[in-house]
């Protein structure tokens, strides 16, 4: 009896699956393995939001698993350790898993390769597992990666895609490898109120849904903060419970600007992922330095606590940083907005906002919110690194009856139309019926400080 060994990572899934359909073809009995591996924790990545989601995904793997007759097996500990540990267990010949982009994905990597060749046993690194393209795949002339989105995505678009890979009929597990009881969503503290069930049959039900119900709608109304066209499958994504090579199969089947438009920001997902796999020190440091001096000291860290808690006194910001504490998660124009008013309008670290996010953010991971907020901050790719989003005029634009803003901060529900962004306005008695906080920058004074810190005025 042939075994082979599946290493579940970041790709929490059955369809579309090509180092468990590897796996699947090349033995008689496949292990299907989760390491809750310690060093996650360490690198400050186990966030309640992503822990109580992981849980959900875990356990909904486990039950798609145990209906095709096998189960999951869940390790704790070093995960080098644990597979090694494993695959002389089961007597397995070889290791499958999912190539990853970071730093410590790829350091996992090779010393999991160096620890089981060194056994006699192979690994096979599968790409385009956790996104369309592989990084490295679509390079422009003379460099390693896309620096401009917009060429990467011409390129992009152009690249064959695999065919999206249907989930094992069958997968058998040997019976006498021992599992640890897989983490409870219930037994997970601090998990944000409103945080959205995770596993791979609810993302699918989503997926299908939005396609079929909401896509036409999204490139008109993506950054309606309000009417919430957006797909909401980023922490499927980001979990790997949902194929991004198959949801762009999906959506071009469909058809349409909105499918299209959908697929864009698929393709801004993979622009990250390549961005991070050729400068992995980007997760921490500039990608193109501004010099910034970053504003420090005791004013600063009482401005940062006010963004931080959603009490700026800028409506739609504060909104948008409640709907992140209660959801753990974030309509995307949100996060434009909020980081923005961080790095530009307080002048405050993009490092600490990106701190924050990834403290909630159940879609949080180091290529997307990192160089999200580089972009933002002026300090990643955008082309435009001095430009700054009017909190006031955002909040007009796109939430122009106030009805995001009404939700999220209700002690302004009573304020009507437009009026509730600027609650400042206000005088006298009216102004004082409202327990509301009094904007904590002028924005004029902000841009100036920007503008001057940036060597722009």
């Amino acid at each position: 009896m042939t075994v082979s060994v599946v290493l579940f990572t970041s790709d929490l899934r059955l369809h579309d699956h090509p180092p468990l359909r590897a796996a699947v073809e090349a033995a008689h009995e496949v292990v299907p393995l989760f390491v809750r591996d310690p060093a996650v924790d360490r690198a400050g990545f186990a966030a309640p939001n992503r822990l109580a989601f992981l849980a959900d995904c875990l356990a909904d793997l486990d039950a798609g698993l145990r209906e095709r007759g096998g189960r999951l097996v869940v390790r704790d500990g070093d995960t080098v350790a644990e597979v090694c540990r494993v695959v002389r267990q089961a007597d397995a010949d070889e290791v499958h898993m999912a190539a990853g982009h970071s730093a410590f994905a790829r350091a996992r990597e090779a010393r999991l390769r160096g620890a089981l060749e060194s056994d006699g046993r192979r690994l096979y690194v599968h790409d385009a597992v956790t996104t369309v393209v592989p990084p490295g795949d679509v390079t422009p002339q003379g460099s390693e990666h896309f620096a401009v989105f917009t060429p990467y995505f011409r390129r992009w678009t152009s690249e064959p895609l695999r065919t999206p890979l249907a989930a094992p009929q069958s997968v058998a597990v040997p019976q006498s490898l021992r599992s640890e009881r897989p983490q409870a969503r219930a037994s997970v503290a601090d998990v944000s109120p409103g945080l959205v069930t995770g596993g791979e049959s609810e993302g699918r039900r989503r997926l299908g849904a939005w396609l079929s119900r909401h896509a036409d709608a999204y490139e008109a109304g993506h950054d309606d903060l309000a009417g919430d066209a957006t797909s909401r499958l980023s922490p499927y994504l980001h979990f790997g419970a949902v194929s991004a090579t198959e949801a762009v199969h999906r959506a071009r089947a469909r058809g349409g600007a909105g499918a299209e438009a959908f697929v864009r920001q698929l393709c801004w997902r993979d622009f990250h992922h390549q961005v991070l796999a050729a400068r992995p020190e980007t997760a921490v440091e500039d990608y193109r330095p501004r010099h910034d001096r970053w504003r420090r000291g005791e004013e600063a860290e009482e401005d940062l606590r006010a963004w931080r808690e959603g009490r700026t006194g800028y409506p739609v910001v504060d909104a948008a940083l409640r709907q992140l504490a209660y959801e753990g998660w974030m309509h995307n124009r949100g996060r434009l907005l909020v980081a923005s008013f961080l790095t530009k309008t307080l002048y405050l670290d993009w490092r600490e906002g990106a701190r924050h996010f990834l403290s909630l953010l159940v879609d949080g991971d180091v290529a997307n919110n990192q160089l999200n907020w580089q972009w933002v901050a002026g300090t990643g790719t955008d082309s435009r690194p001095n430009r700054v989003l009017n909190p006031v005029l955002q909040g007009k634009r796109y939430d122009p009856d106030g009805a995001y803003v009404r939700y999220w901060v209700p002690e302004l529900a009573d304020l009507p139309g437009t009026s509730v962004h600027e609650p400042w306005r206000l005088k006298g008695l009216d102004r004082a019926a409202y327990d509301y906080p009094d904007p904590i920058v002028d924005l004029a004074d902000g841009l100036s400080r920007f503008r001057h810190a940036r060597g722009r005025d």
